[in-house]
């Protein structure tokens, strides 16, 4: 189940696909207490549907996706995020650590690659970075 979880005066708003409810929790509340807007979902099928799902797409500065223990494969979503919001800042998320995964990830496009446990100081400061680099016209040209 997806839920947005709104603050005052926010900085941006962050997507966190993770399917560990308490990591989910945790990484929301980190995030709000430095002023970010969260949504959260479980799996990359659902947050696929939640960035499609109105009628314009749910608005998110930066996507904080793990990449193991999603029904739709972490690297298969960060694929149809690259494609479909392309000026959205991604940052891959794993316990599971892999140069390979790594380096592949890093070519699609991802913003940044955390190392679970991450401390909350390492997430903030990337995901800031994260939200900074949001380009809303995607590279497009105007």
């Amino acid at each position: 189940m997806n839920e947005v979880r709104r603050v005052e005066n926010r900085r941006g708003r962050v997507l966190i696909v993770e399917a560990d409810q308490h990591a989910r929790q945790t990484l929301s509340g980190v995030l709000r207490t430095a002023g970010y807007e969260t949504v959260e979902t479980e799996r990359g099928e659902q947050a696929i549907h939640t960035l499609n799902s109105a009628d314009n797409a749910l608005m998110v500065d930066a996507i904080l996706c793990d990449v193991g223990g999603t029904h739709v494969d972490g690297p298969e979503a960060i694929r149809y995020f690259r494609s479909q919001f392309p000026g959205v800042s991604i940052v891959a998320m794993t316990g599971a650590p892999d140069t390979k995964s790594a380096v592949a990830l890093m070519q699609q496009g991802v913003h940044d690659y955390l190392v679970k446990p991450v401390s909350d100081e390492r997430m903030l400061n990337v995901m800031g970075k994260a939200v900074r680099a949001h380009d809303i016209f995607g590279g497009a040209t105007i």
